[in-house]
């Protein structure tokens, strides 16, 4: 007789369908998602910097003096 109340019980109440697998799923796809703004955001900032000019004759150029100095400047 305990049986069949203690089953009658748990059949009114409907159980959840899989919470763990749906939980799952929403946090793979949250790290997916903050993967790909972490992503987009290091491409639009970082990404479109130019690279530096390290040939001698770009380093040469900016070493040399100016041509063009002032009179103050002369000892």
């Amino acid at each position: 007789m305990l049986r069949s109340a203690a089953s009658t019980t748990l059949k009114g109440i409907p159980a959840p369908q899989r919470p763990l697998r749906r939980l799952t799923l929403e946090l793979f796809g949250i790290i997916a998602l903050k993967i790909a703004a972490l992503t987009l955001i290091w491409w639009v900032v970082f990404a479109p910097q130019p690279k530096p000019d390290v040939s001698a004759s770009a380093i040469a150029q900016r070493l040399a003096p100016t041509s063009h100095a002032t009179p103050e400047a002369r000892p």
